[in-house]
């Protein structure tokens, strides 16, 4: 069969091959899967193809969350692949997982053969009924010449506006049929036309507060990452010399050792980031969405704060915070734009005056620095994951599970540069970390990628240790094992009378995690005291032959502080157990 390219002259090809030279002319370099049967068809002419390299996971929640760390650590669209059924619905929580994180993916499913669609048949799941809800578009292709347009059409909604996952499902059938194959296509989206460019006037308008308010806030979310506008912040930031929040989506946004950031806002955020944007009068939004976790009791959040909301989502402005200037575009663009608009305000002789302001916040962080108590002997989590962040350096990439080591991860390594801290915020999965670690390290295999993980996410998760040692992907993993679910535990602790129902893992006894990774051809390590912690995580940073894996045995009862108990105000942020800070004495 000869090649046309762009001739009069289409080539002939089955579904299966014209789904394969789609993705080639996209740009995919790998992929993330695992066949069966209804997917079987796309597998054959995969095997030929000189430029997608497909990476055998073992489960399919694994190539989902692979091509997420593989999308976030480069920037490019991450894909997997699933057969029919139940290798579809394995799918399910990743696709959520990017959707409410807004992260650019492609999950290409097969399906029964079109005759069997809606009978039952075996491994029959209606995957775009089931994912409508957690997807930013969805495609059941129906006929093969279709397949190179809804293939295209699904990479530029994955990628543009406001970013997130598309399901390409295609019948066994229509994967085995022949079709003429064309060459770019030419995209049909009508109605689908996101706004880049913000509108001048409510650029001005926020440019006229900014320099008006007394006590202003950037708040700066994920959107700014999305938008790779990290350099376009930092120019806004120094302008108008007002300080910086970067929630857990942001984090490496804003480099933490700049002395206007502040830290992470929210419910185990510094203190000086949450009291910041509390007792604001402006809060500029960007590429942020007012989530729960930052505003506590929505109704008592930032109550003298005027709000600017620049997001490239219209949908998510004043949908939890009415904006007094909303602005719908893209961040990089409102960042330039707005930058300009300043300059233009200072150059009329109008610059905001935050001496005052500056003088608070600096107290509030003096009085109020993030930190943590160590029992002798004993191992604190935080400790290891400090060392683990100042030995790998601001370069390596970090991925997290979720609960606290999570929040340690984003309190106690400095982040400097962005796209170095990957974690599941929206959806808050458990068992993201490995895959997503394997994921940017396929994407960016000359960096150094480390996933701090739990115990209880570590074993959700940590067959694709198997995939990584077959497959060359050296990822380092720090198991911060504490033998329970640690978050649920403190919430126990807290909340319900040390009534520790369900919590207790017993995984500092089964399984063993040294002897685990060795089973999964991995380097096995442990760690149980303070004076082992930097040998050890030297130890695995010289390793880069092999996948590492550290068994941490860390105290049981360390808790994330600061917190603000779900549902209460952030007034009432505790900055360790039992203290709440009082905002109204003079610092020292």
């Amino acid at each position: 069969m000869t090649e046309q390219g762009n001739s009069h002259r289409a080539t002939m090809l089955t579904g299966a091959q014209a789904l394969i030279r789609a993705l080639e002319e996209l740009g995919v370099d790998t992929v993330f899967g695992i066949p069966g049967g209804a997917i079987l068809p796309a597998y054959d002419p995969m095997l030929d193809s000189k430029k997608l390299h497909h990476i055998l996971v073992r489960h399919e929640q694994g190539a989902g969350h692979a091509a997420t760390g593989y999308a976030q650590a480069t920037g490019k669209v991450g894909v997997c692949i699933a057969t029919s059924g139940p290798g579809a619905t394995n799918l399910v929580t990743p696709i959520a997982d990017a959707y409410m994180d807004s992260v650019p993916m492609v999950a290409i499913t097969g399906q029964v053969a079109s005759a069997q669609i809606g009978t039952d048949g075996f491994q029959e799941a209606d995957i775009c009924g089931i994912t409508m809800p957690i997807t930013k578009h969805n495609f059941l292709v129906t006929r093969t010449g279709d397949i190179p347009r809804a293939v295209a059409e699904a990479f530029h909604i994955a990628a543009t506006g406001r970013p997130g996952p598309v399901v390409v499902d295609i019948p066994k059938d229509v994967l085995q049929s022949s079709a003429p194959f064309h060459w770019p296509v030419e995209l049909n989206l009508p109605g689908y036309r996101p706004v880049s460019k913000p509108h001048g006037k409510q650029i001005r308008e926020a440019a006229r507060l900014i320099t008006q308010s007394k006590r202003p806030v950037l708040y700066v979310g994920g959107g700014v990452l999305k938008a790779r506008a990290t350099e376009e912040l930092l120019q806004l930031a120094e302008l108008t010399g007002a300080p910086v929040v970067t929630t857990l989506m942001a984090r490496g946004a804003f480099p933490d050792s700049h002395k206007q950031h502040l830290g992470m806002p929210g419910m185990h955020g510094s203190v000086a980031a949450v009291t910041a944007l509390q007792k604001s009068d402006l809060i500029v939004a960007l590429g942020a969405r007012f989530d729960d976790r930052v505003t506590g009791k929505l109704s008592s959040f930032a109550p003298e704060a005027k709000v600017v909301h620049a997001d490239i989502d219209p949908a998510e402005i004043s949908k939890n915070r009415i904006a007094d200037v909303p602005i719908v575009g893209d961040c990089r663009e409102v960042l330039t734009e707005l930058a300009a608009a300043v300059r233009g305000e200072q150059a009329a002789g109008r610059k905001g005056d935050y001496t005052a302001w500056w003088e608070a916040l600096d107290d509030w962080r003096t009085r109020y620095p993030l930190g943590y108590e160590t029992v002798p002997g004993e191992l604190a989590p935080q400790y290891v994951i400090e060392r683990i962040g100042k030995i790998a350096g601001p370069d390596a990439i970090y991925t997290t599970g979720v609960g606290q080591h999570q929040m340690w991860a984003a309190q106690f390594i400095s982040y400097e540069k962005p796209y170095t801290f990957l974690n599941s915020g929206g959806a808050g999965t458990m068992g993201y970390g490995v895959p997503a670690a394997m994921g940017a390290k396929a994407g960016r295999p000359e960096a150094t990628v480390w996933c701090i993980d739990g115990d209880g996410c570590f074993q959700m998760t940590n067959q694709e240790l198997a995939t990584c040692a077959l497959n060359n992907i050296p990822i380092k993993i720090a198991v911060i094992n504490n033998g329970a679910l640690g978050m649920v535990r403190q919430w126990q602790t807290l909340f319900y009378n040390q009534r520790y129902s369900n919590t207790d893992l017993q995984s500092r006894r089964i399984p063993d995690f040294v002897k685990l990774a060795e089973a999964y051809g991995c380097v096995g390590l442990r760690c149980e005291s303070p004076d082992q912690v930097d040998a050890v995580i030297e130890k695995a940073m010289a390793i880069n032959d092999a996948p590492v894996v550290i068994d941490f045995v860390v105290h049981e009862d360390a808790m994330v502080w600061p917190m603000v108990p779900a549902g209460l105000s952030n007034d009432e942020i505790l900055a360790a157990r039992g203290q709440r800070p009082d905002f109204d004495e003079e610092g020292e």
